[in-house]
C-alpha cells in the first residue's frame, strides 16, 4: 500500500491556493516544534464569506498537501462553517494520512482557526 493517497499527492505536487494576500483581512501562523512544519494562512473575508484564502508552509508533503485542502474546504464558505472546520475533515477529503501525520491536518485547523482569532480581533462586532 502507498504511504499516501492520491489526493494528498496531488495537492502536495500541484498545492492550491499557496501564496500571500498583502492585504488580507486575517492572517495565523502556527508551528509544530516537534516536526519543525509552520503554517501561515491568509485570509480576505467579505459579508461573512472568505473570498480568498491562500498559504504559506514549511513542512513535509503531508503539512503541504493538508495547507492546500483547508484552503479548499473552506474558500466561498461563510465564517459559521469555517468555523467549524476540523482536521478530521481535512484528512478525510484528502483520503486519509498516516497515523503519524496527522498532526499535519491538525496545523492546518490551527491556522485557519489563528487566522480566525485574528479576524475577530480585529472586528470584534463580526463575531457568528
Amino acid at each position: 500500500m502507498a504511504l499516501y493517497s492520491a489526493k494528498v499527492m496531488d495537492h502536495f505536487r500541484n498545492p492550491r491556493n499557496v501564496g500571500v494576500i498583502e492585504d488580507a483581512d486575517a492572517v495565523g501562523e502556527v508551528g509544530n516544534v516537534q516536526c519543525g512544519d509552520i503554517m501561515k494562512m491568509y485570509l480576505k473575508i467579505d459579508d461573512d464569506v472568505v473570498t480568498d484564502i491562500k498559504f504559506e508552509t514549511f513542512g513535509c508533503a503531508s503539512a503541504v498537501a493538508s495547507s492546500s485542502m483547508a484552503t479548499e474546504l473552506i474558500k466561498g464558505k461563510p465564517l459559521k462553517e469555517v468555523m467549524e472546520l476540523t482536521n478530521k475533515a481535512v484528512a478525510e477529503a484528502l483520503d486519509g494520512l498516516p497515523d503519524y501525520k496527522m498532526h499535519c491536518s491538525v496545523l492546518a485547523e490551527e491556522a485557519i482557526q489563528a487566522a480566525l482569532e485574528d479576524y475577530f480581533k480585529k472586528y470584534p462586532e463580526k463575531r457568528v
